[in-house]
């Protein structure tokens, strides 16, 4: 693989596993944090958009529908832009669009428009997928070939991170401050629920613009940092055999296991995002439980795919220092420990420990014991990989929807285990050998992610005619695509099998 020297005019240094990329991945690594915590924000924004202008559900979904469907519209030609003007500056324009959507938040909480919190939803949301079409790709580029799922499953964790924190900090930072005094209600010359619709507005300005000012200094480092010139038209296939496969096509279309993989990250995030969405409402059906609660259970299911994106890293890196290996994964089951801890609050039982007082921890970590077998059975082939956890993930989904209670609940809280490195995985798969169309590839696998809109409306559809509990079919069925792709669809027409 080429790389442009930073210091060079013309020319480029062949990547022969000496250069020390670990700066620019750390850099790069934080934008994943920062666009999940901004996506998993919208979690808080709906329930709270929905009071301040008395919207019905299906409007509300519109927030979604719009930050989605930025993905259909903005992905491809995302795509070549990247393909013009590289991946450092396709990262740097995607924080700056991504900082005016998040500005345009202040405007809309003043004049209490909800037309315009969508328009900046969907300018915030095209900045992100500016940001996703450079950086996906620049990421899998930026090291070994062989190691490109390891490193993209690395900074997805770290994006899985943010999903998990994002929901805290924002009922801290807009929840709260909605909540206000009497005696603050009572200096507004209006109604106390024309009041509080005006403080529930106003307590967006402030988390946004804060917001506004990260993304803003982090385009600034990048633009300073001297992260390894890749240009989009110089890479060559991440096949690692040296040789560029590009000129067998004249567009990415071209390519069959790059549309498989589209289709593979359509009903991968329409699944996800099919499952998380309905779980509230499945538990309260299931167990009986308070909304409150349910909600807090289903961190286990986005916090999981953070644990199973650590594993993930570790088991494809290739890494042959088995001691390092066994300290890293100790550290990511302490973490699972402290996760589960604190959602289902047995960490309250310390005092007087007991196995049965611990049950719901040790169910949890029995589960991530499971993922973590699965990942070494797979290792260290992403395609193998990809195709056992997405069967375990089918199974589960099917076990949960056979049965009830407990069992039921926690069954389909281990599928976010499994869903951990499906996105990156079917993302360096499906970009292998594409050469110079690596970029429009990008931007074709980006305008997938509009299966997070359509999916769980079908979902949706299913639930109203046969109920909540079967309509989970639906994600099965993905589930069985993405298990196809694993096995097969992802093999190049210049490569021989690897499952």
């Amino acid at each position: 693989m080429a790389v442009s020297s930073p210091s060079a005019k013309t020319g480029s240094i062949a990547n022969n596993g000496n250069t020390n990329y670990t700066p620019a991945l750390i850099v790069l690594t934080s934008l994943f944090f920062m666009w999940g915590f901004i996506t998993c924000l919208n979690d808080i924004l709906i329930p709270h958009l929905k009071a301040i202008f008395d919207l019905n559900y299906t409007q509300v979904m519109l927030v979604q529908f719009t930050f989605f469907t930025a993905y259909a519209i903005v992905s491809l030609p995302s795509g070549m832009l990247v393909e013009k003007i590289g991946y450092k500056t396709g990262i740097i324009i995607g924080l700056l669009t991504a900082a005016v959507g998040t500005a345009l938040f202040y405007p809309a909480a003043g004049y209490r428009s909800y037309e315009l919190f969508l328009f900046a939803f969907f300018i915030l949301a095209s900045g992100i997928t500016l940001l996703q079409v450079a950086a996906n790709p620049y990421v899998a580029i930026l090291g070994k070939p062989e190691t490109a799922s390891s490193r993209l499953n690395l900074s997805q964790a770290f994006n899985s991170l943010g999903t998990t924190i994002a929901p805290i900090f924002g009922s801290i930072l807009i929840l709260s401050v909605a909540v206000k005094g009497a005696d603050e209600l009572a200096k507004l010359k209006m109604t106390d629920q024309e009041a509080y619709k005006l403080i529930e507005a106003s307590s967006v300005q402030t988390p946004y613009l804060i917001l506004t000012g990260m993304l803003v200094a982090i385009a600034i480092i990048i633009a300073l940092f001297k992260l390894p010139k890749i240009e989009a038209s110089s890479q060559s296939s991440s096949s690692g055999d040296g040789a560029s496969h590009d000129h067998h096509h004249k567009s990415a279309w071209g390519y069959k296991h790059l549309v498989l993989g589209a289709v593979a990250i359509f009903v991968y995030v329409g699944g996800e995002v099919s499952i998380g969405s309905f779980l509230v409402n499945y538990f309260k059906e299931l167990l009986n439980m308070k909304e409150a609660d349910a909600g807090t259970y289903v961190a286990l299911y986005w916090g999981g795919a953070m644990i199973g994106r650590f594993f993930g890293s570790i088991t494809l890196s290739g890494m042959t220092n088995t001691k390092k290996k066994n300290i890293y994964a100790a550290l990511v089951f302490v973490l699972a420990l402290v996760l589960a801890l604190y959602v289902t609050k047995e960490y309250q039982n310390i005092s007087s420990f007991s196995l049965s007082s611990f049950g719901k921890t040790l169910t949890f970590l029995v589960l991530v014991g499971i993922n973590f077998i699965a990942f070494n059975i797979g290792k260290p082939k992403p395609g193998r990989t990809l195709a056992i956890l997405a069967i375990i993930a089918a199974l589960l989904v099917i076990t949960s929807m056979l049965t009830f209670g407990q069992f039921a609940m926690w069954s389909i809280l281990a599928v976010g285990l499994f869903n951990s490195i499906m996105f990156p995985t079917i993302f360096t798969l499906a970009i292998d050998g594409l050469g110079k169309h690596t970029g429009q590839g990008s931007g074709i696998l980006c305008t997938a992610i509009v299966g997070g809109a359509l999916i769980p409306l079908a979902q949706g559809f299913l639930a109203d005619n046969i109920g909540i509990h079967h309509a989970f079919i639906l994600p099965v069925l993905c589930y069985a695509y993405i298990a196809y792709y694993g096995v097969k669809g992802h093999i190049p027409t210049f490569k021989t099998a690897e499952v």
